[in-house]
């Protein structure tokens, strides 16, 4: 999985430093929010032809990972 985080990008000044697939202007969220919507990988890809498979499933991994991290209580 470390190696399918890499493809994801954090840059203060590109898409307001939001989380993003390779640098580019295709942020996780907007991976995440067609998922949702109900497309599967394939309509994914056919829909934004400039992602590869493996960052639909960096999207979801780092996703994972965010929600995954753990609290502490005082």
């Amino acid at each position: 999985m470390p190696e399918l985080l890499k493809r994801i990008t954090i840059n203060p000044k590109q898409c307001g430093g939001r989380p993003c697939i390779r640098g580019m202007r295709i942020r996780v969220s907007d991976v995440l929010d067609l998922f949702v919507a109900g497309l599967n990988a394939e309509e994914i890809l056919e829909e934004m032809p400039d992602l590869e498979k493996d960052d639909l499933k960096a999207a979801l991994a780092y996703a994972s990972r965010k929600l995954n991290h753990p609290v502490l209580v005082a």
